[in-house]
């Protein structure tokens, strides 16, 4: 029964898409480049990411709901990207989306890039970072109202945390 739950959960987190996110989310992203600031060769991204880290950013993979570490933080700081460090988030735009995974309404300038991927049999816009062209996330149109209505749906796999140290 618990799996059935997760199952639908996971179908109805992925089939929330608009065009009119696409527009919103492209005043704070890049687009997939064809190269990156930040390249290496399969065997160099091996080397420096956990099997987990390699998974989700180099082949788009995706961990599992309510997994992540990252899920409960909420004190003062900002999320980059596991592979490179470059800065995608910060705590202050993180919300609970109840989908398991760290979720967040805005990015910072320039960190991610979008693109689209269609392995679910229909185009979902894809989260990746803007340096290392890494796999993030997707992002849907089911976020807070009163900011963005963004959800930017990140595997916490994807990113570290570094706190403020003010």
């Amino acid at each position: 029964m618990k799996n059935i739950f997760f199952a639908i959960l996971a179908i109805v987190a992925v089939s929330c898409n608009s065009s009119a996110q696409k527009n919103d989310s492209k005043a704070n992203s890049k687009e997939v480049a064809s190269t990156y600031e930040v390249t290496k060769t399969d065997a160099e991204w091996k080397e420096i990411l956990t099997p987990a880290q390699y998974q989700i950013l180099r082949k788009a993979g995706t961990e599992r709901p309510f997994s992540s570490e990252l899920n409960d933080i909420k004190k003062p700081g900002t999320f980059v990207c596991a592979a490179c460090e470059t800065e995608l988030y910060k705590t202050e735009n993180k919300f609970d989306s109840g989908t398991g995974w760290p979720s967040f309404d805005r990015a910072i300038k320039n960190g991610i890039a979008m693109g689209s991927d269609s392995k679910l049999g229909y185009s979902r816009d894809e989260i990746h970072c803007g340096t290392c062209g890494g796999h993030l996330g997707h992002l849907f149109n089911d976020g807070p109202r009163e900011t963005t209505g963004e959800r930017h749906c990140i595997n916490g796999d994807a990113m570290k945390f570094i706190p403020d140290t003010k």
